[in-house]
């Protein structure tokens, strides 16, 4: 993976709220896991209300404040004068936002369902106030449908590659590309519709949505090479490998239910599955991105998961 040290990034849709970031109140955001760290990826999700969050790890979400408000950019750095800009996590994941809304932007028209309508990802440390409530890292990076942003604490992907071994440097846009899935999904009004069926099980509606999210995930890396700059006339990526594929299809393995599972030192139990295993999501991702077609993404019209 290449990116492009000409590219304009566009800094309004990321918002760096620092640590506690939010207008504070709020009610909990309930945490995979009992919380902290250790529910990063949830085995077992509670799911209380039919508003879905998905992501990786953060499947319940209540109502709360009009949180993600505060702070602003602090993004001034990731300016192409910078020429270290890209060894900056939060310039890097500015580039991969652009390059998955500018993808959707084209693609999600030809769903039939009008004009995509962007949204921001709000950078945050420790804790953030959102639209669905208060929420610490230990949910991991997720979507709040309520104000319709993406959340995500960078330090993320250390526990992403420490903890659960997905090391590669494109495991970073697809956890982004997953969001952004759920953010399509909230659109299409898919989040809507799944919170009226089960929340866990190996058919959940839960599973399909995570699958589906994937899936979107891969179609999205297909054309991210094809994704322009601010300006309209860069690249974002100048290039895009098989290996990198191989790293995205590498960490959706790596945070499979059944893995997952396993790594904790339990038994398998598909009752409590709510993401999918990880054959389904490498496969799901693979879909998408060997189709690069969303259209194909349809988890919930089909009997094989």
């Amino acid at each position: 993976m290449e990116l492009n040290e000409r590219a304009e990034l566009d800094t309004s849709q990321v918002n760096d709220l620092g640590r506690g970031g939010g207008s504070g109140g709020g009610f909990g955001i309930p945490i995979p896991g009992g919380g902290g760290r250790g529910g990063i990826i949830g085995i077992v999700v509670a799911v209380l209300v039919a508003l879905l969050g998905g992501g990786f790890g953060l499947n319940a979400m209540t109502n709360g404040d009009d949180g993600g408000q505060a702070g602003g950019t602090k993004l001034e750095g990731c300016d192409p004068s910078n020429a270290q800009r890209f060894e900056d996590v939060r310039c890097r994941n500015l580039l991969y936002v652009n390059s998955i809304q500018d993808y959707w932007e084209k693609a999600y028209p030809e769903l039939g369902k009008g004009t995509y309508e962007p949204t921001s990802t709000n950078y945050f440390e420790s804790a953030v106030s959102t639209g669905c409530g208060q929420a610490d890292s230990g949910v991991g990076p997720f979507y709040c449908p309520a104000d319709r942003k993406v959340y995500i604490d960078l330090s993320f992907y250390d526990e992403l590659a420490s903890r659960f071994g997905a090391k590669g440097e494109f495991a970073a846009p697809y956890v982004l590309a997953h969001e952004y899935g759920h953010h399509i999904q909230n659109l299409l009004g898919t989040n809507e519709r799944a919170g009226q069926g089960d929340q866990s099980g190996p058919r959940s509606a839960s599973v399909r949505l995570e699958l589906q999210a994937d899936c979107y995930a891969g179609a999205w890396a297909k054309h991210a090479t094809e994704s322009k700059d601010k300006s309209g006339q860069e690249p974002l990526f100048t290039s895009i490998t098989a290996s990198d594929i191989s790293e995205a299809v590498e960490t959706a393995e790596a945070i499979g239910d059944d893995t997952i599972q396993e790594r904790s030192g339990g038994r398998i139990n598909p009752d409590q599955f709510t993401h999918g295993t990880s054959e389904q999501r490498q496969r799901w991702f693979r879909q998408g991105y060997d189709r690069g077609d969303p259209q194909v993404c349809d988890t919930f019209g089909t009997d094989q998961l």
